[in-house]
């Protein structure tokens, strides 16, 4: 009997739901609604369940959707009607089902308002016993936290979350949750736990255990960060364990127009501290500078790129601790622009072959019209060795290869980077890519695979940005590995 592969993606999911009543719309106090982008990366087509969960409700709405092999395709849970529609308040999870493997990155789209930028997080395969969230903030930098904590275990699970401000040891709050059913979420709004007093800069560490017991139990968990006094939104996942050694695909000082990235960096050790060594690196690998800090236990530290690299540095980093265990948070800001802000991980480990779900091209005049957006992407090699001939393809919404991206050679640590427009194939669909000029019978979708040689460490970040007013905003996304056989 021929045995039935199934994927499941596990999914934090809103719509129109609200974090704050503000007189003037902020970014925390925008309401936003989910488009979940999801890929098909098997070999033949897919049968996708979604199965959405309110906060802390067991009985879910099924909605089943076909997928051909490596297509992206998206669904916009606030478009659902029927016996399929979500009520308009809804905020909780999803589950997604298929008979071939599957990725999917969730796309949290503003709902009338100021706010152009789009948070963007992606699914989970699998949960683990403990989420870190390396950075939440309340009414700090402009910015509070808003997160979520999903059961991906197969029965009901109570979690603990613990809260260390910077350079503490001994949390500032703990909380507890009980019985939150299979395949459910429970959100939390830093603005109103007053524990945490007026305002919060620290980790969380977030345990479970099934119901009842002490066994311990999976979860997962998502952060929505977002400004309280800007149009400033990003979002990231939680981690379930920390590294001695993460990269980060990603690193700017003041390049493209000023554009530099911070990193969180959060201690998992709550016992020992850490000493932790950031390095940064051009495009051929080499070093450019470095800074060491010291981070207490179960405490996070910031780096600062131009702390160290040198002005106008595009490049990689490579993050190292001896001591206790890490967990990066990387994020890009424009100093002269306090809405401009991203959010992605860093990874301890690479792979051959990586997903990106959500993948968009524009000309330039939709691009500066701010009609439509452009998707960037960096590739790390986190392997010592060079490695020759990678391939990024592009492929539309069914699927086909408009165009392929080959990378001659990117050095040990090193990134290089691409764009549909950097493809050989089909000039006029790879310059409107995922638009419905680019796909048979118009819509919207388009993703790519990135490939190296077997046994390369991969790693990558999409950016997806766009033109506001006149300004340019943006988020990040990590691109997802896929197992080979």
């Amino acid at each position: 009997m021929k045995s039935l592969r199934i994927a499941l993606v596990l999914a934090l999911v809103l719509i129109v739901a609200s974090f704050a009543v503000a007189s003037a719309q902020t970014g925390f106090s925008t309401q936003y609604t989910t488009s979940i982008t999801y890929q098909n990366v098997g070999t033949g087509t897919a049968l996708v369940t979604f199965q959405f969960y309110n906060e802390k409700t067991g009985t879910a709405v099924n909605v089943q959707r076909s997928l051909n092999a490596n297509a992206g395709s998206s669904l916009f849970v606030g478009g659902l009607t029927g016996s399929e529609a979500l009520p308009s308040n809804f905020l909780g999870s999803a589950v997604l089902s298929a008979n071939q493997p599957i990725v999917a990155t969730l796309v949290q789209v503003p709902q009338n308002s100021p706010v152009k930028n789009r948070p963007l997080s992606n699914g989970f395969s699998s949960g683990s016993n403990q989420v870190l969230l390396a950075t939440v903030l309340k009414n700090t930098f402009s910015n509070s936290s808003v997160f979520s904590i999903q059961n991906a275990d197969t029965g009901p699970v109570d979690i603990t979350l613990k809260f260390f401000r910077v350079g503490e040891t001994t949390a500032t709050a703990t909380l507890n949750e009980t019985n939150i059913p299979v395949g459910a979420a429970k959100y939390y709004n830093a603005g109103n736990i007053t524990q945490l007093g007026a305002s919060f800069n620290g980790s969380v560490t977030v345990t479970a255990v099934k119901t009842g017991t002490s066994t311990p139990a999976n979860i997962v968990g998502s952060v929505l960060e977002l400004g309280t006094s800007n149009l400033a939104a990003k979002a990231f996942e939680g981690v379930g364990a920390g590294n001695p050694t993460v990269n980060v695909a990603t690193a700017l000082c003041n390049a493209f127009g000023g554009f530099t990235t911070a990193y969180a960096v959060q201690n998992t050790d709550t016992t020992n501290k850490a000493t932790v060594t950031v390095e940064y690196k051009n495009l051929s690998g080499g070093s450019v500078g470095s800074e060491t800090k010291e981070i207490s236990a179960g405490g996070k530290q910031s780096f600062i790129a131009c702390d160290k690299a040198p002005a106008n540095f595009s490049g990689s980093a490579k993050v190292s601790s001896t001591g206790g265990a890490i967990v990066v948070i990387a994020k890009v800001f424009l100093s002269s622009d306090a809405s401009y802000g991203t959010a992605f991980l860093g990874e301890a480990a690479g792979a051959s072959k990586l997903a990106l779900p959500y993948v968009r091209y524009t000309s330039d005049a939709n691009y500066n019209a701010g009609t439509r957006q452009r998707t960037f992407i960096a590739i790390q090699n986190i392997g010592v060795d060079k490695v020759d001939n990678v391939t990024v393809k592009y492929l539309d919404k069914n699927g086909t290869v408009l165009g392929t991206h080959t990378i001659a050679t990117i050095a040990g640590g090193a990134k290089q980077n691409s764009n549909p427009t950097a493809a050989t194939g089909d000039a006029a669909k790879l310059l409107e890519f995922g638009n419905p000029e680019a796909n048979p019978g118009g819509g919207f979708g388009g993703a790519a695979i990135i490939e190296g040689p077997a046994g390369s460490q991969l790693i990558a970040v999409a950016r997806v940005q766009s033109i506001a007013s006149g300004a340019v905003v943006a988020e990040d996304y990590n691109g997802i590995a896929i197992a080979t056989p």
